[in-house]
């Protein structure tokens, strides 16, 4: 209830929303900013409902009932957004339904006009809707399953329709523009020391410690093949600041830039300002190194860029996708860096889950056919607004159930292949359209005129219908661009027929997609 405190301590899961009244924490916040580093939590800071507190204990006093928490208002966007996505029939289908009546009304009229049943009965043994009905669901089904096969899950044929169409692509920074792994991008050293040596000895103090940036410094060490064998005193770990030790004989300290220059006075460094300032207005965060009172190192660790995110926006801007927008609930400096090395130019910081939905329902009302790519809890509500939302096989389960399409091999790149193999299988179903309306037709009137016998009109339908229910079961991707690739080769044109039968025509070459 609102006003009851709540002790919570480390690796809990905090059960309110509400404001802290005593004790210091580390809170990881990436189930609603999406935020990859643990945030400092102390009196008078805001808690919520579903963050995880990592390191130290807290006292929350409870400010809304535990069912109307910001978690429990995802799930209530969630259900609300799903409620109004109503099932239709496709256009296919809705097209037999309606060809039916006008083929009995023929066949009558034909009866009552010649007085001939023959020539009526060539009329009824051509139908349409047969092979209207059997060609769609079997090209859906048929691009749905190449689709699997080359690492994209899509969850029906509304998906596959809607992101063929789809004109707007809206990501997510951390877990689906980045790895959502902290690593160390650069080390830097002063004072005589050399950067393998601060390396070295900021691995060799975190590694008692494996929070997210106390990982990443271990990790780095271990790639370059650096031992860091323990050389120190008991290190001394201050909650949310940065840890301190003695390294024969003297003080080692490894932390923030507010520890080591404003708590514990170390003195600040030209160069290593100006290495800091470069780094920050990259979205790096900052750790550093002093020993003995003096500084001598700085670690700027990062969540890195996928090596696929920059060819992935390209190659869907070369294909239709004429507006791509970033959203995060991190800072507008981070966002900016991120942003700036992929050439976004739209991008949204400190977002909340409801507010990423917002915007993207405000995209859509302009007329927009957006698709969201994001692997949260707190990416969930936008994966619902969306016309289709995309998550990757690493997402959390919530991501990937709310999601239309899953990437299943985990790779941002697949998105170009799920984008070609829907244009490829919706561009297909009005050539077999045409195609089935030519043939009958053709045949309707053979039979009215009494060029074709009953038989033969209905052995030529059947014939038509088989030729156009094997189209709609052969592979919907051109050669190239099977086994997950995603670039063009420069002889795709000479090595991809133009036409492979009467009814796939040029149609069934994609646009051409280069890097």
């Amino acid at each position: 209830m609102p006003g009851d405190e709540v002790i919570i301590r480390t690796g809990s899961v905090i059960p309110v929303d509400g404001i802290v009244v005593e004790g210091e924490a580390m809170v990881n916040q990436s189930v609603l900013t999406g935020e990859s580093l643990a945030v400092h939590k102390g009196v008078g800071l805001s808690v919520f409902a579903g963050t995880v507190l990592d390191e130290g204990s807290l006292v929350v006093r409870a400010e809304k009932a535990a069912d109307d928490t910001r978690l429990q208002s995802i799930v209530s966007f969630i259900e609300e957004s799903e409620s109004l996505k109503a099932g239709v029939q496709s256009w296919a289908e809705r097209m037999a339904d309606g060809i039916v009546p006008y083929s009995l009304a023929l066949a009558a009229a034909v009866l009552a006009i010649t007085r001939n049943p023959i020539r009526a009965s060539a009329v009824l043994m051509v139908d349409y809707s047969c092979a209207i009905r059997m060609a769609t669901p079997l090209t859906i089904l048929t691009a749905i399953s190449e689709g699997v096969k080359n690492g994209v899950l899509i969850k029906g044929g509304k998906h596959l329709e809607t992101l063929a169409r789809a004109d707007s692509l809206v990501l997510d920074k951390t877990g689906t523009l980045t790895c959502s792994r902290p690593s160390v991008a650069r080390v830097a050293a002063f004072d005589g020391w050399a950067p393998k040596d601060v390396l070295r000895t900021a691995a060799c103090i975190e590694e008692h410690f494996p929070h997210p940036v106390g990982r990443a410094v271990v990790r780095r060490a271990d790639e370059e093949k650096l031992l860091h064998r323990e050389r120190h005193a008991k290190p001394e770990y201050i909650l949310a600041h940065g840890i301190v030790s003695r390294l024969d004989g003297k003080q080692i300290i490894v932390g923030s830039g507010h520890f080591v220059f404003d708590d514990l006075k170390i003195p600040r460094n030209a160069d290593a300002d100006a290495m800091a300032a470069v780094e920050a207005e990259c979205g790096r965060s900052l750790l550093f190194l002093a020993y003995d009172g003096t500084l001598v190192g700085l670690l700027a660790i990062e969540d890195p860029i996928r090596d696929d995110a920059a060819n992935t926006l390209d190659l869907l801007e070369q294909n239709g996708v004429t507006d791509v927008t970033m959203l995060t609930g991190d800072g507008q400096r981070t966002a900016a860096a991120v942003a700036g090395v992929l050439g976004i130019r739209n991008f949204h910081s400190g977002l909340l889950p409801v507010d990423k939905a917002d915007l993207i329902k405000d995209m859509q009302r302009n007329g927009r056919t957006v698709v969201f790519v994001g692997d949260g809890v707190n990416d969930s509500p936008a994966l619902s607004a969306a016309a289709v939302g995309v998550s990757l096989k690493d997402g959390s389960d919530i991501a990937r159930e709310v999601a239309g399409v899953v990437l299943a091999d985990g790779r941002l790149a697949s998105l170009v292949t799920a984008r070609m193999l829907s244009e490829l299988a919706i561009r297909r179903v009005p050539r077999q359209f045409g195609f089935i309306m030519g043939v009958n037709s053709l045949l309707i009137g053979l039979g009215l005129f009494g060029g074709i016998t009953p038989r033969v009109a209905a052995l030529l339908h059947n014939l038509a219908t088989v030729l156009v229910t094997a189209n709609s079961v052969k592979g919907v991707l051109p050669n190239w661009l099977k086994g997950k690739v995603i670039e063009m080769p420069e002889d795709a044109a000479e090595t991809e027929p133009e036409a492979t039968d009467a009814l796939d025509g040029q149609g069934e070459q994609s646009r051409p997609v280069t890097a």
